[in-house]
């Protein structure tokens, strides 16, 4: 199976570091939040990963250099001092699986549909593909494994997307998820103003597994809330025309949209994936702030 990965558009929460680089390369611990996001479909078996990068902007170089260049200076240089160790960061992304990295059409409306409609030609042929928005990690077992494992149960569907509970007072940032009696996804309600306008307290977020036929829906000219061409409005019409399961997340979903979240995000996986967390726990509980 084949895998898109989408950019985090222009991340103008993030000015200024992110007019000089994406938004997806700052670090989590050690790893850009898309290093992150490749491993999760590593760990899933996908074989060949479309990474689609923002327009007009120096993205696409800085990926295809972070996952391509073979870095042959640096590597000499740690043999020479001898710290070969070193080097195996490099090694492990040089290994990874085909990643192909495109820029988002231009000419597309603005909104998170627009990327998959960029790399359609990679994936119009396969049976399912799945997709990632940078702007969401998972901690945990991946969503892309457990997208894969429920579509296999259920080759029919035309579509599997992740979902996780989340509690009333941010039901008004996310999509919510109405669900039909059999409980597959009747629809999307995209940020409702009130808590009672949510059909669920079921969030969706960026990991989908989708079919082709959704490029039926997904088209220029199909634009919803603000103007912008969403991925969920063209989900929701595949539900209408068959099943559309509704996965929920055997990880952790937490997002990196903005910096406050980011800095939560970072402190979750520091505490629950390194070494230091414990010194780190240290710090925090015995700093004072004035």
């Amino acid at each position: 199976m084949k895998a898109i990965i989408t950019d985090a558009g222009f991340a103008s929460r993030y000015l200024p570091i992110t007019k000089t680089i994406p938004k997806a390369m700052i670090p989590i611990g050690a790893k850009p939040v898309m290093q992150l996001c490749v491993e999760e479909c590593v760990d899933a078996g996908i074989d060949e990963i479309i990474i689609v990068a923002t327009p007009n902007t120096k993205s696409k170089e800085i990926y295809d250099d972070y996952f391509h260049n073979s870095s042959d200076n640096v590597k000499a240089l740690l043999d020479k001092q001898g710290k070969s160790e070193r080097f195996e960061p490099v090694a492990e992304i040089l290994n990874f699986p085909k990643i192909t990295v495109i820029e988002q059409d231009a000419s597309l409306p603005y909104g998170n549909g627009s990327p998959i409609v960029s790399a359609k030609k990679f994936v119009k042929d396969e049976e399912a593909f799945v997709v990632l928005y940078s702007d969401d990690l998972i901690l945990g077992q991946g969503d892309v494994k457990t997208l894969i494992e429920e579509y296999k149960k259920h080759p029919k569907a035309k579509a599997v997307i992740a979902t996780q509970e989340m509690p009333e007072e941010v039901w008004h940032k996310y999509g919510m998820v109405a669900l039909k009696k059999n409980g597959t996804l009747s629809h999307i309600v995209e940020k409702p103003k009130t808590p009672d306008l949510s059909p669920s307290n079921l969030t969706s977020y960026g990991r989908y597994l989708l079919t082709p036929e959704v490029f039926d829906y997904l088209i220029p000219s199909n634009t919803g809330l603000d103007g912008e061409l969403w991925t969920v409005d063209a989900i929701t019409k595949l539900a209408k025309h068959g099943d559309v399961l509704v996965a929920h997340s055997k990880g952790k979903w937490i997002t990196t949209g903005d910096p406050k979240n980011y800095f939560l995000a970072h402190l979750e996986y520091v505490m629950s994936h390194t070494d230091y967390a414990e010194d780190v726990k240290k710090f925090v509980d015995n700093a004072i702030i004035k």
